[in-house]
């Protein structure tokens, strides 16, 4: 007879510590508050401190626990340095949202070297650190842990005027990097994830949007999402309810682009 509850479903996530990573604005904003609603208690991240203090005003005020720890993407010691501040205020994460991410903005041909560094560290290069960094203690520990990378539906589809190429090429290889690592994982009991969003309503979209106009028209329903219509996604991954989920990338685009 089976052990599992009917049905095989939990949204409470208390006792985890998670961090999200690009939580000043957007996607990270939402996720963040929606992770405390459920329980966890949250570590949030990004440059402007600023924004991130308003935020945790919100969930403390909603009666969440949430710290500030702001992390530089691009700067390894930041990175490690904000693993142990988290460790040592919350404890281990468990739960880790890498949403950070920037665009290139600018075609190929016409990129500096600043810029090609800036994407490939804020986009892959720190998610990268940043998940070893949080699955080493966890694997010291001998404890279970989620982790959800956020793609993009251009790591699949891109056009002749989007010109994002390095950002396309650098979600493409976190969609690669979340298969691989949740190989060598596995045995640890860590899920490792990703979402690919389409076109949500956010800074960075808003950037494109002003650069090449209203492309909502051209969808078939016509309209932007809300980064509240994720929240159902973020959470079936990082809940319970998706223990045998791991290496998978599930697209969110309202069906927005071709397959």
């Amino acid at each position: 007879m089976s052990s599992f509850n009917n049905p095989n479903f939990s949204l409470d996530l208390s006792g985890q510590v998670a961090l999200v990573t690009g939580a000043s604005s957007g996607l990270g904003y939402r996720f963040a508050k929606v992770l405390a609603s459920c329980g966890a208690e949250v570590a949030i991240s990004a440059r402007r401190v600023d924004k991130l203090e308003s935020l945790a005003s919100e969930i403390k005020e909603d009666g969440g626990k949430c710290i500030v720890v702001p992390i530089d993407m691009v700067d390894r010691d930041s990175i490690r340095d904000a693993v142990k501040v988290v460790e040592e205020q919350l404890g281990t994460i468990t739960t880790l949202v890498n949403n950070a991410g920037i665009p290139d903005a600018q075609w190929a041909v016409k990129q500096s070297d600043e810029l090609i560094d800036s994407v490939i560290d804020t986009n892959l290069t720190g998610p990268y650190l940043l998940s070893c960094e949080v699955a080493r203690r966890l694997i010291e520990k001998d404890l279970p842990g989620r982790m959800v990378n956020i793609a993009s539906m251009a790591a699949f589809n891109t056009s002749p005027n989007s010109a994002a190429v390095l950002y396309s090429t650098t979600k493409l290889a976190i969609v690669r990097m979340t298969e691989s690592l949740s190989v060598e994982w596995a045995r640890n009991n860590i899920n490792v994830n990703a979402i690919a969003p389409g076109c949500f309503s956010s800074e960075m979209l808003d950037g494109m949007l002003e650069r090449i106009g209203d492309i909502s028209q051209s969808f078939p329903r016509k309209r932007i999402c809300q980064p509240e219509q994720m929240d159902s996604t973020l959470l079936f991954l990082v809940s319970p309810s998706s223990e045998c989920v791991t290496g998978t990338c599930i697209k969110i685009d309202d069906g927005q682009g071709s397959r």
